[in-house]
């Protein structure tokens, strides 16, 4: 009689257990049908397959987007430079009406009259890597700039005297990450900052800023050294001290990081560059948007996505590795 008591309860435990799996499975499958699937335009400056910064953080882009079953179209001109068609694919955006529109604008001054319209059609704005010049977003993913300038123009100030002559090799004129770069390399390189005897704009062209470098160091014949402030102008800057064999007569420093240019700080053209995190931007630039679409972020937030600065002599560490190839 106890056995067969027995067997009920363990069938009937058995039983109920089942059905309280079921129930669970059932409440899962229910929530994941009615999690919100939004809809994500993202406008960078450029896509361009050969840059590692940019795609490095399209990829993080739409990794998160995956992982947050969101929607995410990509618009993007064919040069960093080209604000006027970044205005066309706002305006393609707004008439698309995505739940938010994710964008790294070109200009500093440009198209502020159309990110606004972006807004007064209910759409969300998220600048990601840079912004303009007033305050019209809703959230900010990107690199402190100004903090990431400073720290390179502190850097270099060990490879410096009263004698020696500076060169910049910017990027694109006027757009803010160029601004707060200069900035924060001005600042940090201190009492040397008088010694900055010109500033370029290569207009993150490879070719451009090559020809830049080959004629800052005809006009001067005694140049020290060389910022350069991004990818472009980083590898174009690098290719022509090469070319012109003067790696051991200029000492050269960066933003942003790419194979090239490893391979380039491992011939010894680069003392040392200071890489932005920019898998991470990408994917804390959607992973932020859908928390703030879901009410969970306030307005107004600034994300700083981090930097590091890599030497010559810290180049092969482990932790630096991984930041160098994030894949």
């Amino acid at each position: 009689m106890i056995k067969k008591n027995l067997r009920k309860i363990m069938i009937a435990a058995a039983v109920l257990a089942a059905v309280l799996s079921f129930a669970l499975l059932y409440s899962y499958a229910f929530q994941d049908t009615n999690i919100k699937s939004y809809s994500l335009i993202f406008i960078p400056k450029v896509w361009d397959e050969d840059n590692d910064f940019w795609s490095t953080l399209i990829e993080g882009a739409n990794m998160a987007a995956e992982e947050y079953n969101a929607t995410l179209e990509i618009l993007a001109p064919d040069s960093e430079t080209d604000y006027e068609q970044q205005r066309q694919y706002l305006e393609e955006a707004i008439a698309k009406k995505p739940d938010a529109v994710l964008i790294s604008p070109s200009s500093y001054t440009e198209n502020i009259e159309t990110l606004e319209k972006v807004k007064e059609a209910g759409i969300r704005l998220v600048f990601i890597d840079s912004v303009v010049s007033e305050e019209v977003q809703e959230l900010t993913v990107a690199t402190d700039n100004v903090n990431m300038g400073e720290q390179l123009g502190e850097y270099a100030c060990q490879f410096l005297d009263e004698n020696s002559q500076i060169a910049i090799v910017a990027h694109v004129e006027g757009s803010s990450t160029a601004l707060e770069r200069e900035e924060g390399i001005r600042t940090g390189l201190g009492e040397y900052e008088s010694q900055i005897v010109e500033t370029v704009f290569s207009g993150s062209e490879y070719s451009v800023a090559y020809q830049q470098t080959c004629e800052l160091i005809e006009k001067y014949p005694d140049l020290t050294m060389i910022i350069s402030t991004n990818e472009y102008s980083a590898v174009g800057a690098a290719r022509a001290i090469r070319d012109l064999g003067l790696q051991d007569q200029i000492i050269f420093v960066g933003i942003d990081s790419s194979l090239e240019m490893i391979q380039l700080m491992e011939e010894g053209i680069f003392q040392g560059f200071i890489i932005q995190k920019s898998f991470n931007m990408g994917y804390l630039g959607v992973e932020k948007t859908i928390e703030l679409l879901n009410g969970g972020l306030k307005e107004g937030t600034n994300l700083d996505s981090g930097s590091k600065l890599i030497t010559r002599e810290e180049l092969y560490t482990e932790e630096n590795q991984k930041l160098l190839f994030p894949f």
